[in-house]
């Protein structure tokens, strides 16, 4: 039995019994009746009509029930999803938990300086995640920790929160994983914690990770290298080794070498650099590289000499690996 909604059974009773008045004011012998009839007639069809018009435009405004473009908790975007935004940092509270979020920012911001014995070349968590790791597109962390514990195909089992950055450490940072329990740890998770606010729960924003680029797509690393001296070479150098200040502290991070991640990183794979590539570089450029583009200088810049991922072997362990893996 198809069921009417509810809105549409409004209206069907309101033309129903419009109708129903239109056929009893028929059925009347009396000229003088029939003429009042009439007028009445006129202005009941008339409402129907208004009703029937209502109804239609509440109808095209409506979503349909599996409809992602409807707007709800708080969200904006065409895709349905809550958007990327850093808090204001006077949302900090002044309290046990509001250390830990300052904590974690630092942590973010100055990974090699604040934790020299867990990271072995010279980045930072930002070097990556961009904007305080609350940039659209350059894998953002809000609302990350809501979307933990889940499946890692890498690791081929279930993963923590903590665990997932303790995978940074040991990769993009070629470094030692941190205590699990560790207040650092629990700092990093506080800061993240904090920029999901108002988000709901185990939902990804619009502008997690990072662009999508063709990964069909055959690298031509010729021409990776001829582009990357001409839009990259300027910040991260001719060799990928980046610019650094006396103190330590860069002013474009390594790409290669050994202050750079190692080749179990991410970052190291092309079509995932090729992502980065795409929606980030040039610096303040971008979206200003094709694909094919994107993906000719990460399969020259991710090739270059690097860290070597101790124990990858064990890596993708069911056998999915992509194609991009270093192996």
């Amino acid at each position: 039995m198809k069921i009417i909604p509810y809105r549409k059974r409004s209206v069907l009773i309101a033309t129903i019994f419009a109708i129903s008045a239109v056929g009893i004011t028929g059925c009347s012998d009396n000229t003088e009746t029939k003429a009042v009839e009439r007028v009445e007639e006129a202005a009941a069809l008339a409402r129907v009509k208004d009703l029937e018009a209502r109804a239609e435009a509440l109808k095209s405004n409506m979503p349909a029930a599996n409809d992602m473009t409807a707007t709800a908790g708080g969200t904006d975007t065409a895709s349905g999803k809550p958007t990327i935004k850093m808090p204001d940092e006077s949302t900090i509270p002044d309290d046990e938990f509001g250390a830990a979020v300052r904590r974690g920012l630092q942590i973010s911001n100055h990974t090699y300086k604040e934790l020299p014995n867990n990271v072995g070349n010279q980045l930072n968590c930002t070097s990556c995640h961009l904007g305080n790791g609350s940039e659209a597109y350059a894998a953002p962390w809000n609302n990350t920790p809501s979307v933990y514990p889940n499946y890692s195909k890498r690791t081929g089992r279930i993963n923590t929160i903590q665990e997932r950055i303790n995978g940074c450490f040991e990769r993009s940072l070629n470094g030692k994983a941190l205590d699990l329990n560790s207040d650092d740890m629990n700092a990093m998770v506080s800061y993240m914690s904090w920029l999901s606010q108002d988000m709901p729960f185990g939902v990804s924003p619009e502008g997690s990770g990072f662009v999508k680029v063709d990964k069909t797509l055959e690298p031509n690393t010729d021409n990776g290298k001829k582009l990357f001296a001409e839009k990259c070479s300027v910040c991260h150098g001719a060799t990928g080794e980046g610019q650094y200040n006396d103190d330590g502290t860069y002013v474009y991070p390594a790409i290669a070498g050994d202050k750079s991640f190692n080749d179990g990183a991410g970052m190291a794979r092309t079509y995932t650099a090729a992502s980065f590539i795409k929606g980030k570089m040039p610096f303040g450029q971008g979206g200003s590289l094709s694909d094919q583009e994107a993906v000719d200088i990460a399969s020259y810049f991710t090739h270059l000499p690097r860290p070597i991922k101790a124990n990858k072997d064990k890596d993708w362990p069911n056998g999915d690996a992509p194609k991009d893996v270093r192996r």
